[in-house]
């Protein structure tokens, strides 16, 4: 019965599913070792041009600390972050400064837009030189809504972004 099984011909499917078994066994628990390293190890970098950066300095401080959800303090260079929290307007001088830091990110790097400026533009979207947002220079992942957005809801953008490395596939 073996031998009616196995004949050349079924030899290369065998083989074919063996190694789709082995490539789904040991990449899905990689791939969930390294997006779990990279949701609790995110690295902020932060455009400031706005009131929101009170905020933002808000859910740094002890009473929200979003160091705990995984989120730390900025420091360190640009070729080590991997996040960039766009807050307030962005402005047409801003904007080629914007895409250069984005630029100058390692891969995989992510953006969050705060604020009702840096999604729409905000109040200012009627001035000659305020862009409608900043998903028009740099790829938006999260957007956080509000003018000012509180703590919470960037603490919930986290939680989204989170999400987002969670499902996404390693390259």
């Amino acid at each position: 019965m073996l031998k009616d099984l196995v004949n050349p011909t079924n030899v290369n499917i065998y083989v074919s599913k063996l190694s789709d078994v082995l490539i789904k066994a040991v990449e899905e628990p990689l791939g969930y070792a390294i997006n779990w390293g990279r949701i609790y190890s995110l690295w902020p970098v932060h455009l400031e041009t706005g009131c929101c950066s009170v905020e933002f300095g808000a859910a740094s401080s002890p009473r929200y600390d979003v160091e705990r959800f995984g989120m730390l303090e900025a420091f360190g260079s640009l070729r080590q972050c991997d996040l960039i929290v766009v807050l307030g307007t962005v402005t047409r001088k801003m904007a080629p400064r914007l895409r250069m830091v984005y630029d100058q990110m390692p891969e995989p790097k992510y953006v969050i837009a705060m604020g009702a400026c840096a999604i729409t533009g905000g109040l200012y979207l009627d001035s000659y030189n305020v862009l409608p947002g900043a998903d028009s220079v740099v790829p938006v992942d999260v957007y956080v809504p509000g003018c000012p957005p509180r703590p919470e809801t960037l603490i919930q953008g986290c939680f989204l972004l989170q999400e987002k490395i969670k499902r996404s596939k390693i390259k």
